[in-house]
């Protein structure tokens, strides 16, 4: 995936409408130590840290729908990867390091028209599949406390004007995808309460948990009595909040008494009813 990234970020150099010096450019991702001699102009892209961005962390499984069925799958890790860019001519004085800043301008304005790297630049592993999201490209940003010269004392060499490119890719290293039905239209039914005009509510379920349609429920304490609907479904309006008893019968089966305590926060029961 990495090396994808460095032939996406070659590709947007290369672009028909990049600076022709860019262009003309070689793009290199060695590491520019002591040994380093470029035989002609060259963008260095040297890859030297990597790290998960904690921000764009997300805990919440993706779940994705397929006909009628659902994967779910562990979100992405959201990665910075950070190039020193840094540019290298085979002349010498003031024509070496006036070819090197020109180079470098050059780069910052080209890079600096992407936010993200566009999708017509990536290669590889990065196209396909496609990635969950955009990649976003951050330049010239550094870290608080963190000083270049220890970085090219690392290297080898004397201190050169460069720059940061950081861009943010994703990545799936996690194998557990779980697999699982989608719920039918009646699988989850969302019943609204309230407190200004409460309704003594609930649902008439067989053992099997299965909606019993046609179910006649009476609160014996006040005579009011409701027809289940085809969901099971009941509501009985007027009663205030208090203990009552649910009186339950369906073709073929006795009555069946039921208590329950109807409140402000109570005011949906699940009525379970045994028999044929």
């Amino acid at each position: 995936m990495i090396n994808d990234l460095d032939s996406s970020l070659a590709a947007l150099f290369d672009d028909a409408v990049a600076p022709g010096d860019l262009r003309n450019a070689d793009v290199a991702f060695q590491t520019p130590d002591k040994d380093y001699r470029p035989s002609q102009a060259t963008l260095n892209l040297f890859l030297h840290e990597m790290t998960e961005n904690r921000s764009l962390r997300d805990e919440a499984r993706v779940m994705t729908r397929t006909g009628n069925r659902y994967t779910s799958r562990m979100p992405s890790l959201r990665v910075d990867c950070t190039y020193l860019i840094t540019a290298w001519s085979v002349l010498s004085g003031g024509l070496k390091t006036a070819e090197e800043h020109r180079l470098l301008g050059l780069a910052l304005l080209w890079l600096g028209r992407f936010p993200v790297l566009d999708e017509r630049f990536l290669r590889g592993s990065l196209s396909a599949p496609p990635q969950p999201y955009p990649l976003p490209v951050a330049l010239a940003r550094t870290q608080e406390g963190r000083s270049n010269a220890e970085f090219w004392n690392a290297l080898g060499i004397a201190p050169r004007p460069a720059f940061a490119l950081t861009v943010t890719i994703s990545i799936d290293p996690y194998d557990d995808v779980e697999d699982v039905p989608a719920l039918e239209e009646d699988g989850v039914r969302i019943r609204p309460t309230s407190v200004v005009d409460p309704l003594l509510s609930g649902r008439v379920v067989d053992r099997a948990a299965d909606p019993v349609p046609g179910a006649v429920v009476t609160v014996l304490e006040t005579g009011d009595s409701v027809t289940a609907d085809r969901h099971g479904d009941f509501v009985v309006p007027g009663p205030g909040f208090g203990t009552y008893t649910l009186q339950v019968e369906r073709d073929g089966s006795p009555p069946q008494d039921v208590r329950v305590t109807y409140g402000a926060e109570h005011q949906t029961h699940t009525v379970v009813i045994s028999g044929p």
